[in-house]
């Protein structure tokens, strides 16, 4: 089995849609986690509910603070908009999806979907952050290949002995080109970048962009045992 990671979609539908072309029809799908908090969150979760049982999902820190009472990393306000264009039931929903999913991949074997980390769906590292700082987030893994996302950008590395992937981000990517980026899995990684066009719809406030090296070097001030 092949599978498609589909990370950090963050409710832009264009971009979604330029990754949902590319991705082989032989390829299983994760989605993982932070898929509505964006422009069209509602529209975005129905193209990808309507795959069916071709898709995995995960929940994310964005889908998880959807929740009444949840305290997390994005802005209020910025929340509540998303809220409000969501109905009901589609919230209930994604605050109760699996915070993992774990599949056979072909050609790598045994793989971890996450979040952040096996941990929690908060915690911060990037390709720079010390593997002392963040081995026991990945201690207790018995897969051959972790993916994750949250940072929003792709990268490969070693950690305690494991091999993580970070996919990147569908609709919100810290990187250099603009796009969409995602990972097909088997039977080996493939870091994918699709060229695409944001519409930010009515979209409240500045989109967030950064650079790779900016966003790292933010993210190592916030990166666990900073």
């Amino acid at each position: 089995m092949r599978v498609a990671a589909l990370y950090d979609v963050h409710g832009n539908l264009n971009a979604l849609d330029a990754v949902l072309r590319a991705v082989p029809d032989d390829a299983a799908i994760v989605v993982g986690g932070d898929v509505a908090a964006g422009p069209f969150p509602q529209e975005t979760v129905d193209r990808l509910r309507a795959l069916g049982g071709r898709a995995h999902w995960i929940r994310g820190n964005a889908d998880r603070e959807l929740g009444a009472g949840e305290q997390g990393l994005a802005p209020p306000e910025l929340m509540e908009w998303v809220r409000s264009r969501l109905d009901a039931d589609t919230i209930e929903w994604l605050i109760r999806l699996p915070p993992t999913f774990a599949c056979e991949v072909s050609g790598i074997g045994g793989v971890l979907f996450c979040h952040a980390t096996p941990q929690n769906d908060e915690d911060i590292f990037t390709v720079r952050t010390p593997e002392e700082r963040i081995a026991t987030q990945f201690a207790s893994v018995d897969a051959e290949l972790v993916v994750c996302g949250h940072t929003h950008m792709q990268f490969e590395r070693t950690i305690g002995g494991v091999r993580v992937v970070n996919s990147g981000s569908v609709g919100m990517p810290y990187e250099d080109e603009p796009g969409a980026y995602w990972t097909l899995l088997g039977p080996d990684v493939g870091f994918r970048h699709e060229r695409c066009e944001l519409d930010t719809g009515d979209w409240p406030g500045e989109w967030p962009s950064s650079s790779r090296e900016e966003a790292v070097a933010f993210f190592e001030t916030r990166a666990v045992g900073a």
